[in-house]
């Protein structure tokens, strides 16, 4: 048996130095609405429900988007499609920037959706396309130190332009940072289009409907949106259960997400390192036993002094990125060269629907109080927590039918003699 090449070429270097600062954007753009609720409810003079519909249109617009695209993203070069939709994206970002009011809000996060949720599926199939499925955990733990990056450095830029200027402010910031980016693109990813050499003779409806009638896929597609359930019911009141609930002052909430985004830049890469190495799953089941901990523990606290709070959301983190990264990586292997975009923009728009669903339901549960402070939070911790073990469940089926867990056999029996 031969060894897979592990190493990354310069190139390939460049390519996850740029997704990853591509997803930082992206990730701010989407992020940076929740931690603004405690100060946008009020200017805005909107109830929890309408905030968590303003966090939640992004990620339906974003799926239906998706869907609307899955069948065409195969038939183009990547790099195209991601300049395209990218452009879009930050036309939409410039309209929340100059939002006036809620409506405006709205349709502003809604065009902002429509692009951005296919560039998420467009980074992943360009991984998919670029690097071998040994080392995508690594790839995906890069990529993934985004998410962090945007707790160190976006949020509590974002939150400190907010405090000292107005919620609008950290729109404009990303649309600056995004221009900057596109230009980098433009220059720097060469054409991804060998996947066109492939691509059979079929109109696009046929290959979206061949993609979603592939029942390999559709028990993806459910695991993914169960996944992404979850994990969207905390962020959007994350801030407000801060300030209103654990006692933590405005001015030092940029501290929070500082600090565990510094924990969390960190653990991206380690993760991904462990999934290439003790297996994608294993790590998975590791986040998720952790997750689910933390997050009850997470839900019920009250009154909390700030180090406390930044050490369980720290740790918190460590049981996300545990389950993000490795669940990317499993699901890069399910679909073949030919139907890789219309897979991950499938994949991306359930993830976006569901997300936004569980926004609208955590909504539904909790209820703010006259003082702000967040009631029945501990309620959505218990069905997050539901959610994740049903998803564990589902991975496993998935675990079992990939090259991982043939491997993973493989080596047992070189071990054993078997």
């Amino acid at each position: 048996m031969t060894t897979p090449n592990t190493s990354f070429t310069s190139y390939q270097k460049s390519v996850v130095a740029i997704l990853a600062f591509l997803q930082f954007t992206i990730i701010l753009d989407f992020m940076i609405l929740s931690p603004l609720g405690a100060i946008l409810m009020p200017a805005l003079q909107i109830s929890p429900s309408q905030f968590g519909l303003a966090v939640s249109v992004y990620a339906f617009s974003a799926g239906t988007s998706g869907i609307l695209a899955a069948g065409f993203t195969d038939r183009f070069d990547r790099k195209r499609i991601l300049l395209f939709f990218y452009a879009g994206f930050l036309f939409g970002t410039f309209l929340c920037a100059v939002a006036p009011t809620y409506e405006f809000l709205l349709g502003a996060r809604m065009v902002t959706g429509v692009f951005g949720g296919v560039m998420g599926s467009v980074v992943l199939a360009i991984i998919t396309d670029l690097f071998s499925f040994e080392v995508r955990g690594r790839v995906m733990g890069f990529i993934q130190s985004a998410f962090a990056g945007s707790q160190i450095l976006g949020l509590p830029i974002g939150l400190y332009l907010a405090n000292r200027f107005n919620w609008h402010a950290p729109f404009f910031l990303i649309v600056i940072i995004g221009l900057m980016m596109g230009l980098v693109i433009m220059l720097k990813l060469k054409p991804v289009n060998a996947h066109l050499k492939l691509h059979p003779d079929k109109s696009p409806l046929h290959h979206f409907l061949d993609t979603v009638s592939n029942p390999k896929y559709l028990q993806a597609f459910a695991t993914t949106a169960l996944l992404s359930l979850g994990g969207f019911m905390l962020m959007p009141f994350g801030s407000a259960f801060s300030v209103h609930n654990l006692g933590v002052s405005l001015d030092k909430l940029p501290l929070v997400y500082m600090v565990t985004g510094f924990c969390a830049v960190f653990t991206g890469p380690l993760v991904g390192r462990a999934s290439d190495s003790f297996g994608k799953f294993n790590t998975f089941l590791f986040g998720t036993i952790l997750s689910i901990v933390m997050v009850i523990t997470y839900t019920h606290l009250g009154t909390t002094p700030l180090p406390m709070v930044i050490a369980v959301n720290a740790i918190m983190f460590v049981g996300i990125f545990s389950r993000m990264i490795p669940s990317q990586a499993l699901m890069s292997a399910i679909p073949t060269p030919t139907s890789r975009g219309s897979f991950m923009s499938i994949s991306a728009s359930l993830q976006q629907m569901a997300g936004g669903l569980g926004s609208v339901l955590a909504g539904a549960i909790v209820v703010e109080g006259a003082d702000g402070h967040i009631e029945h939070f501990d309620r959505v911790g218990y069905v997050v927590s539901g959610a994740a073990v049903l998803t564990l469940i589902m991975m496993y089926f998935i675990h079992r039918s990939l090259p991982e867990h043939a491997g993973h056999l493989e080596k047992t029996r070189a071990k054993t003699g078997a």
